[in-house]
């Protein structure tokens, strides 16, 4: 008999809360400091960006913080997301493993990513924001919320890293479709922008760069409010309920999950799944191995250092205590745009500081191929920064295979990679490179 591939849950069954892992860390998360004094941040420095709710949020102690009823019924459009089984991947494996991945890619973004813009749109109407500037690498941010912008009535206003708005013309599309106005990063329409394109005229861009240029735009545009995709403690919040589904599906399989593996680059999405497994470690001992897993080129966990740095190149955002490359770092064009930033989520530093996750690196030929493997197996098409997850399993269920021994591995699938098949066209033609893989 051939095994349930599928585990939904109801409508109702989505999550009514968010889970803030702030509250169950068994030693405090350093603050974030002030870029001029060092100075602990103080909430009244954050609502210059955001709204005080989302301020709130991120200084919150909470464990468990409501989600509100309008976000719920636009997360109804796409939650709760499908946890599968890849009977297709094992046996194309050969592995004992049993191989299940949570699908973020049924939103209508194509990502994780709604799950943070519905609610920081959301929150910036309530408060009178007009008008919403940010950045994004790959694209899925920013269609995402775009998305957003469109369903609460906000203008949007983008700066999307120049190689992946050269790489992806169909996510700029998108965004674009959405309803709102994108630039190539380092652009002209900034002071920081203009600085940069003068001293390098062929910047390829970089996160960093374009998150100065968002935050420029915000604090020169009256009724506009910053908002960001990754890396601060309310979007991890939001994410959460990517893990606190895969619980209750994970249970309806009947399996307790031995490893976990999530793409990492901000954060978002690794911590919207390993989060909640992470609380089960911390309060009933589960020993579940949770993995970051990151491109070799841009290797914040596995090469950085943990210290305090500036979230953007221009250094303006507060100080914060993460995993870093230095906020100068200039990643190669490696086609996971998502995963192309300097520095990873407070949080996720922290937990891999405590040692309740792991973190490991991948160089994108060998993602791709996993990538590949996996399309012709599941029928889906990964993103490319899901895609390092994937890469992860596999090595993982081949094991497993050689030793003869069964574990339960989850991944998490971020998204869908049908904006992102130039990327593929790449690796199918072998055009594809490593680069270098370091600092």
């Amino acid at each position: 008999m051939n095994p349930p591939l599928t585990f939904p849950l109801r409508a109702g069954e989505m999550p009514t809360q968010w889970y803030n892992l702030l509250a169950d860390f068994p030693e405090p998360l350093p603050p974030p400091l002030h870029p001029g004094t060092r100075e602990p941040v103080t909430p009244d420095l954050m609502m210059g960006l955001f709204p005080e709710s989302l301020v709130a949020q991120e200084m919150s102690n909470e464990r468990w913080i409501e989600i509100p009823a309008a976000v719920r019924d636009v997360y109804a459009l796409y939650r709760p997301t499908p946890l599968l089984r890849a009977v297709r991947l094992e046996k194309a494996l050969q592995t004992p493993a049993h191989i299940y991945y949570k699908y973020e890619g049924v939103s209508p973004a194509g990502s994780h990513k709604p799950n943070t813009a519905i609610p920081q749109a959301y929150y910036n109407k309530l408060a009178g924001t007009k008008r919403l500037a940010t950045e994004t690498g790959a694209g899925q941010w920013g269609s995402s919320l775009a998305f957003a912008c469109s369903v609460f009535g906000l203008e949007c206003n983008i700066y999307m890293v120049k190689v992946s708005f050269n790489q992806k013309p169909y996510r700029k599309m998108l965004m674009q479709t959405y309803g709102a106005t994108v630039h190539a990063s380092p652009s002209t329409q900034t002071e920081f922008g203009r600085k940069v394109l003068a001293e390098t005229p062929d910047s390829n861009g970089s996160l960093g760069i374009a998150i100065s240029e968002a935050i420029e735009d915000t604090m020169k545009h009256p009724g506009t409010k910053y908002a960001l995709g990754s890396v601060l403690n309310h979007v991890c919040l939001h994410q959460s309920v990517i893990g606190e589904e895969a619980i209750k599906q994970m249970e309806l399989a009947g399996e307790e999950p031995d490893v976990i593996f999530g793409c990492a680059g901000g954060g978002s999405n690794f911590a919207g799944l390993a989060f909640p497994f992470v609380r089960r470690k911390l309060k009933d001992g589960r020993r579940t191995r949770i993995v970051a897993v990151e491109p070799a080129s841009c290797p914040s966990l596995t090469r950085g250092e943990l210290r305090y740095d500036f979230g953007d190149t221009a250094e303006t955002t507060p100080l914060m205590m993460m995993h870093t490359l230095g906020h100068n770092f200039m990643p190669p064009s490696i086609h996971a745009g998502g995963l192309r930033y300097h520095g990873m989520a407070p949080m996720v530093s922290h937990c891999l500081k405590l040692g309740l996750i792991e973190a490991m690196a991948y160089p994108q030929t060998k993602v791709f191929q996993s990538a590949v493997l996996f399309a012709r197996s599941e029928g889906i098409v990964p993103a490319p920064e899901s895609s390092h997850a994937i890469a992860a399993a596999v090595d993982e269920a081949v094991k497993c295979r050689t030793e003869g021994r069964k574990r339960v591995i989850v991944i998490g699938l971020s998204g869908n990679g049908l904006l992102d098949l130039a990327a593929y066209d790449t690796y199918l033609s072998g055009a594809m490179k490593d680069g270098p893989e370091g600092v």
